[in-house]
């Protein structure tokens, strides 16, 4: 089938989802011959999109739920779309997909996509808070014409809960630019450098830890893990990295004073250099209590490194228990010591596990696989639609 010239808009809240989550599967499908665009707030992230020759176009849009604001950021849009005719819109995100779906429903876009990064409510809500997230899910997906999954877990939900039906779901999971997070990459004196910048001497063990920083992703549980760790295992050290954030539950560096980890621990911020601190890892840990397919857990298992992670959707999909690592309760601060604790104990299983790790990314992440997957779909729904020029 001759390829189609398709012009299509990736729509999220905030340009760091484009820029970080996104910017392979935009750069990829540009080269595939697409003509390609973004839409979001404007951050500092737009430089990237910049850099890669992503067209770029800015609306008035914040994560947080207002209904002045959303009302003038999805007037905005509307407007946007139908002066730009996109053949295409793609959603992420909870707001981006609420307000992107309905300005596209609006200036009627031909072919409305989203994808379901994961189900917010799944797990562990109250219900008397999960009807609402339930509804906003319905509201966000009721027009769409296709629906990317990337969890497995959340398509038997969003089917019971009437969110979407069964022929509009489709499993497509999650991926990493592989040639990015590779072993190979990262020569041992590389290796050593890294961690001599950490100040983690040669005899000591680094465990780390990537996510924004915030207490949903399991930071305090780390925190008091880490505590108990370094009483049993003097020679551990640890490294948290990740985005400083301006929410109720941000971590920040006094939050990590306050658990008396000053001596064995840092907070490093946002670093772009995560895959030189993944080799310089000798295990990695993510005692997130909510994930839809988290990358960090990807990128450590493509460098080679053995991942504990909680036993939560999400974590599940990125750690096969007691082959690429370890799973533990979530909130079980206790669990994910004793579970370190017998990781830097072991050499052997280490080993084991990191290069079991490495194999089951290979075979399962590697992003050129999900953007060949987009690619596929986009064509033949605007096939179906008798679009392209």
């Amino acid at each position: 089938m001759p390829a189609l010239t398709l012009r299509i808009a990736h729509i999220a809240a905030s340009d760091q989802t484009l820029s970080q989550l996104l910017m392979n599967q935009l750069v990829h499908m540009r080269a595939a011959g697409f003509d390609i665009a973004g839409i979001s707030a404007r951050g500092p992230h737009v430089a990237d999109l910049d850099n890669a020759q992503i067209e770029f176009f800015e609306i008035p849009v914040t994560r947080r739920f207002g209904p002045l604001a959303d009302l003038r950021a999805l007037v905005a849009l509307y407007r946007l779309l139908r002066r730009e005719r996109f053949d295409i819109i793609h959603t992420h995100t909870p707001k981006g997909g609420l307000l992107g779906q309905y300005a596209a429903l609006l200036a009627r876009v031909p072919v409305r996509v989203h994808t379901i990064h994961g189900l917010y409510f799944p797990g562990f809500m109250r219900p008397e808070q999960r009807w609402m997230y339930v509804w906003l899910e319905r509201i966000t997906l009721a027009f769409s014409h296709h629906n990317f999954s990337q969890n497995p877990e959340d398509i038997p939900v969003a089917i019971a809960e009437r969110i979407a039906r069964a022929d509009r779901l489709e499993q497509v999971g999650n991926g990493i630019d592989m040639t990015r997070f590779t072993p190979a990459r990262i020569t041992a004196a590389e290796r050593q450098r890294v961690r001599a910048e950490l100040g983690v001497g040669e005899d000591q063990l680094l465990v780390g830890m990537v996510g924004r920083l915030v207490a949903e992703k399991g930071y305090l549980d780390a925190f008091a893990a880490a505590r108990i760790v370094s009483q049993r295992v003097p020679a551990a050290r640890f490294v948290f990295i990740g985005g400083f954030e301006n929410k109720a539950d941000a971590i920040s560096a006094d939050t990590l004073r306050e658990y008396g980890l000053a001596n064995v621990a840092q907070i490093l911020g946002h670093r772009s250099d995560v895959d030189r601190l993944y080799a310089a890892m000798d295990v990695f840990m993510l005692p997130s209590h909510r994930e839809g397919f988290p990358r960090a857990v990807m990128e450590a298992a493509a460098m080679g490194k053995p991942c504990i992670a909680t036993d939560v959707r999400g974590c599940r999909q990125t750690v096969d228990h007691e082959q690429t690592g370890l799973l533990v309760p979530a909130h079980d601060p206790e669990a994910l010591a004793a579970a370190l604790e017998r990781l830097l104990r072991s050499p052997a299983e280490r080993a084991r596990m990191g290069a079991a790790s490495r194999a089951k990314a290979v075979a399962e992440f590697d992003e050129d696989r999900i953007i060949d997957l987009f690619i596929s779909a986009y064509r033949r729904l605007a096939k179906a639609k008798e679009l392209g020029r």
